[in-house]
């Protein structure tokens, strides 16, 4: 069943709300923290490796990329591109995109989930998408930072490899907002998670996981900046693969998202603030 959110109020594009949550959800820290931890045991209970799954799957995955791309077919970019080798390429992308689709999908589907708990416990709502999210990056996060020392002959330990942390603290803050979003968004409208689904799915295509951004179309181009994580990957491409700090416009794009997404989630927060435990 769909639902309607409340009239928006004036002066409602602001961070307000937001800012009223996020303390709410400082003062239940502890509690997210062990939430957390349950998620990410519970996500491979009854299995004999447990919680290693978790970062086997992407490996295996990753490896398969350099098998068959550099190994099998020994396929190549072009003279323009970071690196030549494609395998090499793909893996920098999409472990971040892995990431991304990984807390994105289980954030926006966590409140209702968390529905019969909402409604017997006056519990901070946003503790369950950010409790999705921070299981993503307890399980990824330790396989970048891996990356990044798989990646030394690349880009040589240099000074901006440092900016691999504020990259995914980017990344993760963003992953963050939006599966806030998406969550409050799917308890209105089922077929959010539908939508979302595909888009996910077509989202890689249209972005510069599977090729180096000057490869596509420039009249086109524009496309990619649509997608929340062209930013991100093309930042640790540059990191990664050339040993060059980000440049000064992939920051300001990211922090156009961050600003953008924390707006529309505060609204979001302020219009379904009465409601958003009954759509559940």
């Amino acid at each position: 069943m769909s639902h309607r959110l409340a009239p928006a109020p004036a002066g409602v594009w602001s961070l307000a709300e937001l800012a009223r949550q996020l303390r709410g959800l400082w003062r239940a820290r502890q509690l997210l923290w062990t939430l957390t931890q349950r998620e990410v045991v519970a996500r491979h209970a009854g299995t004999a490796f447990g919680a290693l799954w978790a970062y086997a799957q992407p490996l295996l995955t990753l490896a398969a990329y350099v098998l068959v791309f550099d190994i099998v077919f020994a396929m190549r970019l072009g003279p323009n591109s970071p690196t030549p080798r494609v395998g090499l390429f793909l893996v920098v992308g999409a472990l971040p995109w892995m990431a991304f689709c990984d807390g994105l999908n289980r954030g926006m589907g966590s409140l209702i989930e968390a529905g019969g708990l909402l409604q017997k416990n006056a519990l901070p709502p946003g503790l369950f998408p950010l409790r999705a999210v921070l299981a993503s990056a307890v399980i990824y996060a330790p396989l970048m930072l891996l990356l990044v020392l798989a990646y030394t002959p690349q880009h040589g330990l240099a000074p901006a490899v440092l900016a691999v942390l504020p990259l995914l603290v980017a990344q993760w803050l963003l992953c963050a907002l939006l599966a806030w979003v998406l969550a409050i968004c799917t308890a209105a409208l089922r077929d959010t998670a539908q939508v979302v689904t595909f888009l996910l799915s077509l989202g890689i295509f249209l972005s510069p996981v599977l090729f180096p951004i000057e490869q596509f179309p420039a009249g086109a181009r524009w496309v990619l900046w649509l997608n929340p994580m062209t930013a991100p990957i093309l930042g640790f491409q540059q990191v990664l693969l050339a040993g060059q700090w980000p440049t000064p416009s992939l920051w300001l794009v990211m922090a156009g998202w961050l600003l953008g997404t924390a707006l529309l989630l505060s609204l979001l927060l302020r219009r379904s603030r009465d409601q958003l435990v009954d759509w559940l």
